[in-house]
């Protein structure tokens, strides 16, 4: 094909992240070029050792670009998701993992940094991205996850199928909710690590397109003050650690106080603490399984 038909690279970018802006795309630069790397090929870094590209190349850029200027996530649009060490297929029908998730990852993996071979609980684990991250950065880890609607159980098995065929430690996946009582008996008293990123959104909140045109409802909202999940999983994640094991719980960013008051309010939690993300808010709130006489 003749450079007289190629087109700049950096032209194709620079329009399409003024498209995403005025679409209201608050991350429309980093977008654009997120997408054009996705289409030709190569890092993102790397964008401008490309300096050409054909018009079929151009045409599909475009169209990815309108299917992001129209909010489809990103993630949807790519295919994937990162989280820490792993990449997860995403799309229709499950939660799409958020860049905040990675500091209540950082927290667990430091949490259990001292165990050998730790047993390590994801709840509501959607496209199983967390517990898969945690089992790609301890491979020497055991990692169950937990997981209650059917569509998101089909983007967990297949991210965790790939991550197993790739020579990944295997996750043990469970199809259940985490309000049903007596979940996971076998692992009672026995857990190292809890971590959960649940329903957490108020009902009736506003939320981004990307959010509430896209993520399942019931991976979003949880109940009229947000807590209706948490509050069964904080009952759970106290009957499942064992001893000084801890417990992570990503929340609503106005339930800095709820949270760890719900923690607080089992005798067997201790250590409670809340953490903020990098903007300042509160994300998430942590604990650690007592003796229970120590706190009666």
């Amino acid at each position: 094909m003749s450079e007289v038909s190629r087109q700049p690279l950096r032209v194709a970018v620079l329009e399409a992240e003024r498209t995403l802006a005025a679409a209201g795309v608050a991350s429309s630069r980093a977008d654009a070029e997120l997408l054009a790397a996705h289409v030709v090929g190569v890092p993102r870094g790397r964008l401008m050792m490309v300096p050409l590209i054909d018009p079929p190349v151009l045409e599909e850029y475009r169209r990815l670009v309108g299917r992001r200027a129209a909010r489809e996530p990103l993630q949807h649009v790519l295919g994937t998701a990162v989280l820490g060490p792993v990449t997860v297929a995403v799309g229709p029908g499950v939660f799409t993992p958020r860049p905040e998730t990675e500091l209540l990852l950082e927290w667990g993996l430091k949490a259990v940094a001292g165990t050998a071979s730790p047993l390590v609980v994801d709840l509501c684990t959607g496209s199983a991205a967390l517990a898969l991250a945690v089992a790609a950065a301890r491979p020497d880890a055991t990692v169950h996850a937990v997981e209650a609607d059917p569509a998101a159980l089909s983007w967990a098995r297949r991210n965790v199928a790939a991550h197993a065929d790739a020579g990944g430690t295997p996750v043990v996946l469970h199809a259940a909710d985490v309000r049903w009582p007596d979940l996971l008996p076998e692992l009672e008293s026995r857990v190292d690590l809890v971590l959960c990123n649940p329903p957490y959104v108020p009902d009736g909140t506003p939320v981004p397109p990307e959010v509430g045109e896209w993520d399942p409802p019931g991976a979003v909202f949880g109940g009229p003050d947000g807590l209706e999940i948490i509050r069964a999983v904080v009952t759970l994640s106290a009957g499942l650690l064992r001893l000084d094991g801890r417990l992570a719980i990503e929340h609503d960013d106005t339930h800095g106080d709820l949270v760890p008051a719900l923690l607080r309010r089992r005798r067997v939690l201790t250590d409670v603490e809340e953490h903020r993300d990098l903007a300042g808010r509160p994300r998430f709130a942590t604990a650690s399984r007592a003796e229970l006489t120590s706190r009666a």
